[in-house]
């Protein structure tokens, strides 16, 4: 019984840490899209100048 809760909790840490790694990675590919669709007026602007 032991062992096999030990498995189920094993899995378990396995696939949120895996769930965790999914989630920072879209969160940082977010952040840089924003921060590359800000900076589309500024460079806009400095053409136009």
């Amino acid at each position: 019984l032991s062992a096999s809760r030990s498995r189920v909790v094993d899995a378990d840490f396995a696939q949120e840490t895996a769930n965790l790694t999914k989630a920072q990675i879209l969160q940082q590919s977010g952040i840089a899209m924003l921060s590359q669709a800000n900076s589309v007026p500024q460079n806009v602007l400095a053409l136009l100048q």
